[in-house]
């Protein structure tokens, strides 16, 4: 059978939220063709008794033996996603299952591979929610080049193909956007509405805007070198090999010279500067040779195509 549609919820001790969020579900997207894909991250509560309760039709449960986190669930719910877009949203009633039509809408007409939420009137706390939030999109949007308003709104919708490829390692969920721009996904932003959270709490606060950073390191490794390693790696190498010859080379002079160099800091330093150049320059080969593997072990191209045209036929 066609599915148009999967909506994707990830879902971690959200007892309280099953009936209610599967019915808005339910009612929001009457007349389409679709399924839900809940994931039950490991949860402690009676979350997943809820689920198997509800015996609902179009409902498809994947039970994790553990808790894996908000990203490793969502791949896991995309992964056995089957509709022709994939809508994923949080489990906590924050998000209006109303808004995917209108997005779906707007992904067909305007041919746009994701389609994200900004939550323009977002119901949260300032201090734990809205600030580290503010923080990480304008670290995210001002290092990644990706200008969009809101990256943290769980509600998007994605064309199935490019979601099954987007590689969602570790706590990436949050560069989904990111991530769809360095597959060559055409990305756009609509206003969706957000409610206040009703049952349950909050399983983010500040700390997340620290783990943003470092996550945000890989994704600059990822958008400027995943494809040439050697370019950073060896680059930086070279430099700092240059630098340390320079002052081994000044110190073998003054050595020469008859002058004492020993316990130099001079001297030290140089030595640093040497070996690490070398270090760096065999990271680059090792990472350069790990990457050709990548590619070619997996028969993958480091390129993709949007449409292959032959104008003669």
């Amino acid at each position: 059978m066609f599915l148009e549609l999967s909506v994707v919820v990830t879902v971690y001790n959200e007892e309280e939220n099953i009936r209610p969020l599967v019915q808005r579900i339910s009612d929001a997207l009457e007349g389409y063709a679709y399924e839900m894909v809940y994931v039950d991250d490991g949860s402690k509560d009676g979350t997943l008794r809820e689920l198997k309760n509800l015996r609902h039709p179009r409902l498809k449960i994947i039970e994790l033996k553990k808790n894996y986190g908000q990203s490793l669930a969502l791949m896991a719910g995309i992964d056995h996603a089957e509709g022709e877009f994939i809508a994923t949203m949080d489990g906590d009633l924050q998000n209006d299952p109303t808004d995917i039509p209108e997005m779906l809408r707007v992904a067909r007409e305007g041919g746009w591979d994701m389609v994200a939420g900004n939550r323009a009137n977002r119901q949260d706390g300032f201090i734990l929610r809205k600030l580290p939030s503010r923080i990480a999109n304008y670290i995210i949007r001002n290092s990644s080049g990706v200008q969009l308003k809101d990256y943290g709104c769980a509600l998007k919708v994605l064309r199935a193909d490019l979601a099954k490829d987007l590689g969602l390692y570790g706590e990436l969920h949050r560069f989904i956007p990111v991530l769809a721009h360095l597959e060559g996904g055409k990305i756009t932003q609509v206003d969706v509405k957000h409610h206040p959270r009703q049952f349950g709490k909050s399983k983010y606060g500040l700390s997340r805007t620290f783990k943003v950073v470092s996550d945000l390191l890989l994704m600059l490794f990822f958008k400027r070198y995943m494809q040439k390693p050697m370019h950073l790696f060896g680059n930086s190498g070279l430099l700092l090999l240059a630098l340390g010859l320079l002052i081994n080379g000044y110190l073998l002079v003054l050595k020469i010279l008859g002058q004492d160099i020993w316990g130099r800091p001079l001297l030290l330093l140089g030595m640093i500067l040497l070996l690490s150049g070398i270090q760096f320059i065999t990271i680059g080969i090792t990472v350069e040779i790990q990457m050709r593997t990548y590619f070619e072990s997996q028969q993958k191209k480091p390129y993709k195509i949007r449409n292959l045209i032959k104008p003669g036929e």
